[in-house]
């Protein structure tokens, strides 16, 4: 799934237009990428957390031509989905009415 599938399944599900709906999802990841970069952890209950990990300094080696580069600290985003996610990601059932959308079908892009 894409965002523009994202949109467009929001739009369809609350009778919105897709312009709204686009709102909708860009405030909802504005908001996840807003309180990372201030170090929060964002906990959907139901569906998972996200929060950033610590990765140290280390020396990696480029793999085109061997040399040794100093890759820097830096903190990553990471998700951990709840358990009731991996239990409907496991049974094959939907989580509601509204996601029983066909899959595997050919999708369009805006």
């Amino acid at each position: 799934m894409t965002k523009a599938d994202l949109i467009e399944d929001v739009s369809r599900v609350i009778e919105m237009s897709r312009k709204d709906s686009e709102v909708i999802v860009e405030t909802v990841f504005e908001s996840i990428v807003k309180s990372l970069r201030n170090g929060e952890k964002i906990e959907i209950r139901g569906f998972g957390s996200f929060r950033t990990r610590q990765r140290n300094s280390r020396t990696g080696r480029n793999p085109k031509t061997g040399a040794r580069v100093d890759v820097p600290a830096k903190k990553i985003p990471y998700f951990k989905p709840s358990k009731d996610l991996k239990d409907l990601v496991n049974s094959g059932q939907p989580a509601t009415a509204s996601s029983s959308a066909p899959s595997g079908g050919p999708t369009t892009s805006s």
